[in-house]
């Protein structure tokens, strides 16, 4: 199919070798249609395939009936681009599909040795890759010249006047001679982009692919609803229940990013962060290792990432609810890219689904609302893997068969199986358990996620400084528990009250049967009924404590009985500002006296105008 749709046959074999079957829409478009020399306005989706519309659209504009590019003194085509990241990746996508043509191209981006690229320049390249602030420095330099510019192209322009480069671009074209071809290539099409299409195109042509602001028909969104705190397990969750070939997880912020990042690893999940601070050696380094499969999960910034192109990128994951909908198109168009399907995962909070529904709207998505994956969900999912794995269809090897025979003779196939199973799972992190954010809490409970309890004595209280959080863990130690099977704690002076589910009691029973301490000295008591709680010894809270305090300041100065100063009769203490007004305002202070004072000033000044008039008259 390449071969018939109007490639030249050389160009048509490298995209063969390189993967591809038939072009991209966008692809279709710009290649199929005589659109020769001609300026465009191409809106399409991120991912769409457009490094290679427009690198045909140059072969087309320079090369003509040639079939090599001819040696020159000066670059014949610009291409420029918001980031590193993407130049980067631009001229490695070009360089493999012009290699028949002889093409020689260069990259000019920020963080990189500027010796080397003035080096570069100095080599006579064909085609010139680079972000707006290294160029401008090139063409301020003497170093880039552009006089023989026969093409220029715009990637991703929307993100580039959205990151501030509107001046850098406007100088950087204000250089280029007045025939030529100018592409524009933008997911979408603000006022912004319109204008700037205006000002250095000529008539040029609107390509839009698909219909505007369409929902990307091969991501899948979908909106988990959580708890806030619950954000990092439900990531953990996500990721694992997809276990994505790669992934990439959107924070707001860089202490966001590298947070996650070390959670990530602790957990045992191969991970690279990916922001701002790090040099460009250390973000070619973190790419690298997505690219050679040695890190499954990026966790990065939205600046950081605009333009990146991971292979086999199969899931994204906004950690943080976008600002945009741009931002949210843009950082979802990671996924989905030529014709390969992706799920874009949007965490919710329960206090921001309003903000979500709009941004949903404004971006013209309609997402999957639900829950993230739970602990069961997940293990099922391990156990298709399991089953569908293709090591099960790989024929057995000479080597392997007298291995195999003996582990089928000493051993019985449950125990094969079950070995196998251990071997698969040992490596995978352990699924989290998350809050159900429908849940509506009781006032009077710590935990109401079940309905039928058994209610513990716990010998320890306030005056062991017993606290929740090490009550709860020593809990679900010695009972082997989760935080969900623990409902209420009642914390007393001597004792505490313990609230467990009735499906898991029994594992405490054991230490209320042998009367064994259950850490230490704490023993175990089983209640029949919920106990009566001794309100008269129980601590007042800081609330509590506020109020009555006021109560008695109150009292106090009603009676008139030691009122401190600077304290008004309703309990409140007044602030400089209003101690200085009252000043100003008391009967007999210097302040009044002046302000009377003034006023007797403006009446006579009134009196003599007055007087002069009625003069003047007669």
């Amino acid at each position: 199919m390449l071969k018939n749709s109007g490639i030249p046959d050389a160009i048509a074999e490298a995209m063969i070798q390189r993967g591809y079957e038939k072009l991209t829409p966008v692809q279709e478009e710009v290649i199929k249609k005589n659109y020769s020399g001609l300026d465009l306005l191409v809106s399409a989706q991120t991912g769409s395939g457009k490094t290679i519309a427009f690198g045909f659209s140059i072969v087309e504009n320079i090369l003509g009936k040639d079939t090599y590019f001819k040696k020159s003194k000066l670059p014949q085509a610009l291409i420029i681009v918001p980031t590193r990241e993407l130049a980067l990746q631009v001229k490695n996508e070009l360089t493999w599909f012009l290699e028949s043509c002889d093409a020689k191209i260069i990259s000019c981006v920020g963080g990189m040795d500027i010796r080397a690229e003035k080096r570069n320049l100095e080599m006579k390249p064909n085609i010139v890759v680079g972000t707006p602030g290294r160029l401008r420095d090139h063409i301020e330099g003497q170093k880039l010249k552009l006089q023989d510019i026969k093409t220029v192209v715009l990637d991703e322009a929307d993100e580039m006047l959205d990151m501030g480069f509107k001046e850098d671009l406007e100088a950087i074209l204000d250089t280029t001679p007045e025939e030529k071809q100018t592409l524009m290539f933008s997911a979408t099409v603000p006022k912004t982009i319109a204008k700037l299409a205006k000002d250095y195109q000529k008539d040029a042509v609107r390509i839009t692919i698909g219909k505007s602001n369409a929902q990307h028909v091969d991501i899948e969104y979908k909106a988990f609803k959580i708890v806030s705190s619950d954000q990092e397990n439900a990531i953990i969750n996500t990721l694992r229940y997809y276990e994505a070939t790669n992934s990439i997880i959107f924070c707001a912020t860089r202490m966001a990013v590298n947070h996650m990042t070390s959670r990530l690893t602790n957990r045992g999940i191969s991970a690279v962060a990916l922001s701002g601070e790090l040099s460009q050696n250390e973000r070619n380094m973190a790419l690298q290792a997505m690219r050679s499969s040695k890190a499954r999960v990026c966790v990065a910034t939205d600046v950081a990432a605009r333009g990146l192109d991971l292979p086999n990128l199969d899931l994204v994951i906004h950690a943080d609810i976008p600002r945009t909908s741009d931002t949210l198109l843009h950082r979802s168009g990671r996924t989905g890219r030529a014709g390969r399907k992706g799920v874009c995962v949007i965490l919710v909070p329960q206090n921001r689904n309003r903000t979500a529904e709009r941004l949903f709207g404004q971006a013209n998505i309609k997402p999957h609302w639900t829950l993230p994956p739970t602990r069961e969900e997940i293990l099922i999912e391990d156990k298709k893997r399991i089953l569908e794995n293709k090591i099960f269809e790989d024929p057995i090897e000479a080597e392997e068969q007298d291995f195999v025979d003996e582990l089928i003779s000493k051993k019985t196939i449950n125990q094969l199986a079950v070995a196998y199973y251990r071997l698969v799972s040992k490596d995978l992190s352990v699924p989290e358990d998350l809050k159900n954010p429908s849940d509506k809490r009781d006032k009077n409970s710590q935990n109401s996620t079940f309905t039928k309890s058994v209610w513990f004595e716990l010998s320890v209280g306030r005056d062991d400084t017993a606290e929740p959080r090490w009550l709860v863990a020593m809990l679900c130690k010695a009972g082997n528990l989760s935080k969900r099977d623990i409902g209420s704690i009642k914390i007393q002076t001597k004792v505490t009250y313990v609230e467990i589910s009735e499906q898991t009691s029994n594992s405490l029973l054991k230490f209320v049967n042998d009367k064994k301490p259950i850490e230490r000295h704490i023993m175990v008591k089983l209640l029949k009924n919920p106990p009566k709680l001794d309100r008269a010894t129980s601590q007042p809270s800081q609330n509590k404590k506020r109020r009555s305090s006021k109560l008695f300041l109150k009292d106090k100065d009603e009676e008139g009985l030691n009122k401190p100063k600077n304290i008004d009769f309703k309990g409140k203490r007044k602030s400089d500002r209003w101690k200085k007004i009252e000043k100003r305002t008391k009967p007999g202070s210097d302040t009044s006296k002046l302000s009377k004072d003034k006023k007797n000033n403006k009446r006579s000044k009134k009196i003599r105008v007055k007087n002069k008039k009625s003069k003047m008259s007669d």
